[in-house]
């Protein structure tokens, strides 16, 4: 029986590849080696790997599904707010008439009592809060402006008042923030805020707010009571897209025969 030829021993030396005699020696090539203890992989985009906490979640869902739904006029005017420029003119005016911090109320107090006289009384131009309350000043026609919040949930507890606003003719607007109303009264959220009056010298910076607020919002009633809503995703947008187009074909295939 004729003998298998021998195996080739095996080489430990490993081939070198060979050297480039025209190599840049500044730009050698380091090669990484991303094996476990080795160097350190590069940073990944895990977003959609990783589960977000349920309430993130929870925000999420509904604001795809309030742009998914047909939404009542009544409820879609709180998507349209005053812009930046006007937020930060009544942001200054609000902080101007910030009603007293307990700290403030307990120092007025204290000197009262030091002094052992009866304190005058001043009349009370601080902004004024609460829902209840306001909703009596607008009804009574004593509120000089109404800032309403954009995200007040459950929002019925605002819906009403802008149309109540209008009928009553006072002015009126809607601001994004609940939480950032909230600071100016000391609170950490507030639905809704008030001007009753204001100081002889700010009575001219009023005016041209009332009358800009005045001319987006209560004089442009029909305007913002429009349905909202009903925006598709970028998929079903195409898919309509494609339908409508099949349908445009066989009408022109119809006009042609």
């Amino acid at each position: 029986m004729p003998k298998k030829p021998a195996a080739p021993a095996a080489t430990t030396a490993s081939k070198k590849a060979p050297k480039k005699e025209n190599e840049n020696s500044l730009f050698q090539r380091s090669p990484k080696n991303f094996g476990i203890g080795n160097n350190v992989q590069p940073k990944k985009d895990l977003s959609r790997m990783v589960k977000m906490p349920k309430n993130v979640r929870m925000q999420r869902q509904r604001r795809i599904l309030y742009t998914r739904l047909k939404v009542p006029p009544a409820i879609a005017q709180f998507t349209k707010t005053v812009d930046k420029n006007s937020a930060t003119d009544i942001f200054k005016m609000l902080n101007k008439y910030r009603p007293e911090s307990k700290e403030q109320k307990d120092e007025r107090r204290k000197a009262t009592a030091e002094k052992g006289a009866a304190a005058a009384k001043s009349k009370d131009q601080s902004v004024k809060c609460g829902i209840n309350q306001i909703a009596r000043l607008v009804e009574s026609k004593k509120a000089t402006m109404v800032i309403i919040a954009h995200d007040v949930d459950p929002i019925e507890l605002v819906v009403w008042l802008p149309a109540l606003c209008r009928k009553m003719d006072v002015p009126y607007c809607i601001v994004k923030g609940k939480a950032r109303l909230g600071q100016v009264v000391y609170k950490k959220t507030a639905t809704a805020l008030a001007f009753t009056t204001v100081k002889s010298e700010d009575q001219g910076a009023f005016a041209k707010l009332v009358d800009n607020v005045k001319s987006n919002f209560n004089d442009r009633g029909q305007d913002l009571m429009r349905w909202g809503g009903g925006i598709m995703g970028a998929k079903s947008q195409e898919r309509t897209r494609q339908k409508e187009k099949a349908v445009a074909r066989e009408a022109a295939k119809r006009m042609q025969a």
